[in-house]
């Protein structure tokens, strides 16, 4: 724990350095800009031969059909996984991680009794996050895992942003349906899909993903990372994270670093939170 500990304060003093004032408002300018019109605008001549057979375009329809069901049974097998082969996909949700001995999110109900844990789990969990005195944020995030196969995440920033004489906000949230790609009793890795949300004087959605892994250490202490990445208004709207925790029964508390990429504009901050599990 003193290392996660002196890592923070590190990545502390990197962070507040090279600050530049207002900040959060060239975010929200940049992503009301309007979309510029004239791509695409010029006219494309198209020319057609009639000269191909519909013999040949038959057997190459047939051809791009099988070509196109292969790709999309070795995508589906990439992203949600065979069933029926990996026995890691059928472990079953802890009601918080080390509650099994060296056991994080999963485990094999094979190997263990599950009579007395309860595969519902709400997670929540809130971060200070830090920049300098002038510019610093929360972020609150909230995941319900009704069973082990999919969760519900939604993400809230809040940042701040003060200057001589005035002072700017922004809100920014996520919401994404998230899945673990892969289910090991000390690691799983997975993604989200949903959607991104700018308030204040934005007020426009965007479309997300993500993907987000988690490792967890034999004393009690778990290291994750994730990303999400988003555009609005052609704008990138992304978020990285990387934070260890220190679990003690169904709490914990973490440090880490985030990074956030709003229009043109990036922000890290150092991060020092807790979550619990219920």
């Amino acid at each position: 724990m003193k290392k996660i500990i002196l890592a923070f304060c590190c990545t502390l003093l990197i962070v507040s350095g090279g600050y530049s004032q207002d900040k959060l408002n060239k975010s929200k300018s940049e992503l009301n800009e309007k979309k510029d019109s004239n791509t695409g605008a010029g006219q494309q001549k198209t020319t057609s031969s009639s000269s191909s057979s519909s013999g040949d375009e038959g057997i190459g329809f047939l051809f791009l059909g099988l070509i196109g069901k292969a790709v999309a049974f070795t995508a589906g097998i990439a992203v949600i996984g065979h069933y029926g082969i990996e026995n890691h996909l059928h472990f079953e949700q802890t009601e918080y991680p080390y509650y099994l001995p060296e056991h994080g999110n999963y485990f094999n109900a094979k190997v263990h009794d599950n009579g007395n844990i309860n595969n519902f789990r709400f997670d929540l969990k809130d971060k200070f996050l830090y920049n300098n005195g002038n510019l610093f944020g929360n972020h609150l995030e909230a995941k319900l895992r009704p069973f082990q196969y999919l969760y519900m995440k939604a993400d809230y920033y809040q940042l701040f942003e003060f200057q001589e004489n005035t002072s700017d906000n922004l809100s920014l949230f996520y919401f994404n349906l998230g899945y673990d790609r892969i289910r090991l009793r000390r690691f799983n890795l997975g993604w989200t899909i949903g959607a991104s949300y700018i308030a204040n004087d934005v007020n426009k959605f965007g479309f997300s993903f993500g993907a987000n892994a988690e490792y967890f250490s034999k004393n009690n202490v778990s290291f994750l990372a994730g990303a999400k990445w988003s555009f609005i208004n052609d704008k990138p709207v992304h978020a990285y994270e990387i934070e260890g925790r220190f679990h003690r029964k169904n709490y914990f508390i973490s440090v880490g670093f985030e990074h956030l990429d709003i229009a043109s504009p990036n922000y890290n901050f150092a991060t020092i939170g807790g979550g619990i599990y219920l």
